[in-house]
């Protein structure tokens, strides 16, 4: 099977790796290029315009840090600042699961 010329808002959130409203305020911005099609009025993105803004954001990001580099310490410090934010959206998110386990006993 071939694959869709068009994204959904879903599919394209999934494959950046961003929540829906993320990438709703993409589109709605303008920054994603997007259709909206139907009486519902549902937007899609080109698979092609996708990778056209991914290889932007690569372009956009090698000039930032470009311009504006920094130490090792400073890379390193920064890199545990994100780990620990990841451990502790982790800890939120079992925090979560834990609750719905006692919401719904059945799970």
């Amino acid at each position: 099977m071939t694959a869709s010329r068009f994204l959904q808002l879903t599919d394209v959130a999934e494959i950046l790796n961003i929540s829906s409203s993320q990438t709703y305020a993409l589109v709605r911005s303008g920054e994603l290029p997007a259709i909206k099609i139907g009486g519902r009025g549902q937007w899609r993105v080109e698979r092609t315009v996708l990778e056209d803004y991914i290889q932007r954001c690569y372009a956009e990001t090698r000039a930032f840090v470009t311009a504006q580099p920094v130490s090792v310490d400073e890379a390193l410090h920064d890199e545990a600042l994100h780990d620990e934010a990841l451990h502790d959206e982790r800890r939120v998110d079992e925090g979560l699961r834990d609750e719905r386990l006692v919401d719904d006993p059945q799970r």
